[in-house]
Formats: C-alpha cells, sequence, structure tokens
C-alpha cells in the first residue's frame, strides 16, 4: 500500500492523512539543479541523492517544496519545446517520487518556475518567439493558448504522478502577481477557477479523490492590492493558504534575529485575519533574500540558524501549520546543520498538542506577560494552546539574543481556555527537550495563569487540557 494522502482536519486547520493521524509540514524550498538534488539529473549521482533524503526524515523533515522545472538554465525545462515533455526530466521525477516514497517524504509541487521564468523569458519554450504559444510575459494568465498548455502539463503530471501520496498538495502557480496579467489581479478568480477545476476533474476521473490546492503569493503584494487578499485566502476551491514573508526590513536583510521573529508573528496574525474561515496557512517561501541576491552575503551561520529558528518558532506558536518554508539564499544554496536541527526539534514538540482537534485562534496580542524583557507569540482554543516567549533585552552586537544573560522570571496568562486539568510542558527549542512539566486545575472565569521556569534566550510552552 503506497503512502496515504494529505487532507484538511475536519474542523480544525492543520492537516492529517486519509488515515485520520495528524500530519505538519515541516521543510523547506529545494530545487533540481541546486546541491542536495542535482544528482538527480541523468541519475549522475542517485546515491547522494538518497542519503539525504534519509538525513532529512532523521531530522524531521516531512515535506519539501519543489518547482517541476528550474528556468534558471536552459536544460531542465520540462517542456522543449512547448508541449513535448523532457524524457530526462520525466525520468527525474520518476525517480524523485520513488524516492520520497520510499522515505515517506511528501512534496509540496508547483508547476512553474515563474521567477526564473519571467527573468529569462527571452529563452523560455513558452515564448512565442520560441515556438511557444504566449506572446509577452505579462499576459501569462491572459492568453487562451497558454492556458490550453497549462493544462496539458498539469494533466500529464497528475496523470504520471498523482496517484501518490508523496504529492502532498498543488501550489497552483508560484507568487501569482499582477504583472502576469498586465497588472490586472482581477483575473486571479477566474484563472484559478480554470486550473483547479481542470485538475479537480483530472484527479477525480483517474483516482476519484483529489490532492490538496494553493496559491502562492509574494507577501507585499497583499498591500499594493488589498483585492488578491479575496483568492488566496477566501477562494472556495483552494483547500489552504500560502503566501511569501519578504519584509524588507526584517527578513530580506536582516540586522538581528528577534525582529525577524517579531515580524514573523505579526504577518502570521494577519494573515489569519484574512481567513474568514479557519483553514491551514503556512509560509510557503522566506529568507534573506535580499541580502544574498543584492548585497551578495551569506549570513553567518550561528546567525543564521538563529534567525531560521526564531522565524520557526514565531511562524508555529503564531498559529501557522508548521515552521514556514526557508528558501536557502545561501553559499552553498543549502540549510545548514542548525537549521536542521532546528526541524528537528520542532517535529519533537509535535506529539505534545492534539493537531487533529486545535482549533487555534492567534493569541498574540491577548496573552498578558508581566515581564517587557519577553515578546510573546501564541495561538489557542477552548482546550489547547501553544506559547513561544522570546527574550528581546539582551541582544548582543552580532545581533543574537544573549546565551549568558541573567534569567528573567515572570508570569503568563493565557485566555480561552475552558474551566478543566492541563499538562503544561516546557520546552527547550535548542536542545529539543522538555524541560519541565506541571499539572495545573482551572476553574472558572479566570484565565489560565502560569509561572514558568525563568528564561534565558527563548522557550516554548504546550498546554493541552484533559478533554482532548
Amino acid at each position: 500500500m503506497g503512502m496515504p494522502w494529505i487532507q484538511v482536519a475536519p474542523g480544525a486547520p492543520y492537516f492529517i492523512t486519509e488515515e485520520g493521524n495528524a500530519w505538519t509540514p515541516i521543510g523547506q524550498n529545494d530545487a533540481i539543479t541546486w546541491p542536495d538534488f542535482a544528482g538527480l539529473f541523468r541519475r549522475k549521482d542517485m546515491a547522494a541523492v538518497e542519503g539525504h533524503l534519509a538525513y532529512l526524515v532523521e531530522h524531521g523533515v516531512t515535506v519539501l517544496r519543489f518547482m517541476l522545472e528550474y528556468a534558471q538554465t536552459e536544460n531542465r525545462y520540462f517542456e522543449k519545446p512547448a508541449g513535448k515533455f523532457q524524457p530526462n526530466m520525466i525520468k527525474l521525477w520518476d525517480d524523485l517520487f520513488a524516492l520520497c516514497e520510499k522515505y515517506g517524504l511528501r512534496i509540496l509541487l508547483t508547476p512553474y518556475d515563474t521567477f526564473w521564468m519571467w527573468i529569462r523569458w527571452n529563452h523560455h519554450p513558452y515564448n512565442q518567439a520560441n515556438g511557444g504559444p504566449c506572446r509577452k510575459r505579462s499576459q501569462w494568465l491572459l492568453c487562451p493558448e497558454t492556458l490550453k498548455i497549462i493544462k496539458n502539463r498539469l494533466s500529464f503530471v497528475a496523470e504520471r504522478w498523482g496517484s501518490s501520496g508523496a504529492l502532498f498538495a498543488w501550489d497552483l502557480w508560484n507568487e501569482i502577481h499582477p504583472a502576469h496579467a498586465e497588472n490586472n489581479p482581477e483575473v486571479f478568480n477566474e484563472f484559478v477557477v480554470e486550473l483547479s477545476t481542470h485538475l479537480r476533474e483530472v484527479e477525480l476521473r483517474l483516482y476519484g479523490r483529489t490532492h490538496l490546492q494553493t496559491v502562492s503569493l509574494f507577501g507585499p503584494v497583499l498591500y499594493e492590492h488589498p483585492i488578491v487578499a479575496d483568492v488566496i485566502f477566501r477562494h472556495p476551491q483552494l483547500d489552504f493558504a500560502t503566501t511569501h514573508f519578504y519584509d524588507a526590513k526584517t527578513i530580506n536583510h536582516p540586522k538581528n534575529t528577534v525582529a525577524s521573529a517579531i515580524c514573523t508573528g505579526a504577518l502570521i496574525r494577519e494573515a489569519l485575519e484574512h481567513l474568514h474561515q479557519p483553514k491551514p496557512f503556512f509560509d510557503s517561501e522566506h529568507g534573506p533574500i535580499h541580502a544574498f541576491k543584492d548585497l551578495h552575503k551569506t549570513l553567518p551561520a550561528p546567525f543564521d540558524d538563529e534567525y531560521f529558528r526564531h522565524i520557526q518558532w514565531a511562524h508555529f506558536a503564531s498559529g501557522g501549520a508548521g515552521g514556514g518554508m526557508r528558501w536557502p539564499n545561501r553559499h552553498p544554496h543549502v540549510l545548514t546543520y542548525g537549521m536542521r536541527e532546528a526541524q528537528k526539534n520542532l517535529n519533537k514538540f509535535l506529539p505534545l498538542l492534539s493537531w487533529s482537534f486545535f482549533k487555534r485562534k492567534n493569541l498574540n496580542h491577548e496573552i498578558k506577560i508581566s515581564s517587557p524583557a519577553l515578546s510573546g507569540f501564541a495561538c489557542g482554543d477552548e482546550h489547547q494552546a501553544l506559547v513561544w516567549l522570546l527574550r528581546k533585552d539582551k541582544i548582543e552586537k552580532n545581533g543574537l539574543v544573549s546565551k549568558v544573560a541573567e534569567p528573567v522570571g515572570f508570569t503568563i496568562s493565557i485566555p480561552g481556555l475552558t474551566s478543566s486539568r492541563y499538562l503544561i510542558s516546557y520546552f527547550d527549542t535548542i536542545s529539543g527537550m522538555v524541560i519541565h512539566t506541571e499539572e495545573v486545575e482551572k476553574r472558572g472565569v479566570e484565565e489560565l495563569a502560569l509561572t514558568p521556569p525563568p528564561i534565558v534566550a527563548d522557550m516554548a510552552i504546550a498546554i493541552r487540557g484533559d478533554k482532548v
């Protein structure tokens, strides 16, 4: 029997397998040309790729976000010419799906690398000048002939690999943008309906069920074109929502590891407010893109490891599904060992809460913390809560949070929890260990009040009632 398919939990904004087991997306962006997966092409080094997948599983990774082609070069097009699927690329994806099934990893698949496709449009097979269907890149979402060939690609992929549970979900269009439609975002809805409906019809015909669907967005577009929120967050045919966290001041070019976390918490809260009905949300791309791409700087590993870990926990504790998906933006273009340890430790935390029943709301502004030295990130419902606390008063000159500061004592109260007995687990995000547990009885209308162990740098807290 193959891997079970992933579904949205009924009544909770998280994911489950079709067997009913909780499943959390922990992973990052990868590409078929980057070092960890370059050996797939023409099977140049399959052993290295397989060893890497085993390593990922050992470090708690559950999902990889891939683009079907990576258009930065001329030799990884999935079609060349348009409509002719390349045998080397078909074999590459045959191998990748087989390996992911072997190791229990899943893929969030987006059919086009729209970033490099835009930049290198003169070379792309879809360009009419190269025999393709589309005259201008600004007409990708408008051209009827281009829509036909996009649907043709989706049909091919669904027929070839859609039976696999290793396919977590479809990101139908990477970073959908008004520039793809003559600067008219009003066409987004119809475009998504066309792709979503077509793909669902193909999968239902072939398999009697459908994989989950989303469409990703470069986050700052929300402020330039508020109308796109209706598609990204509230489209009735999309199963979950994803955006890309590229805040110019704190994430794209970070000066310290605290501001980026605070910004991430704010972006998660804002995203959840867009969701009129609860559905899973996560950031499917973030990273120091300006520092890396424009300034040609690779962040020092100790700084980048903490920046990664802080964003991950701010994302998770604020109500995102999983820890967000980093775009490496490093040289070499891979995640560090420290980032893998952070992913592993997030995975260790998962059993402390019941995700299939967690009807979370963001509580970043609602929790009360007695010490001004701490920033709080939280989400909860009537029976469970998740809190992450970050020290913000002791930032070293190198931008890292001090690990030798005097521990700060404090109290915290969490609203919304019903009268019950709660198991409280205090979790060290660096070591990946529960450092203390206690049982607390909450009665009446008063908020649940806790006195956690003093904090040097940061701490996560799982609060689980006896009714889940």
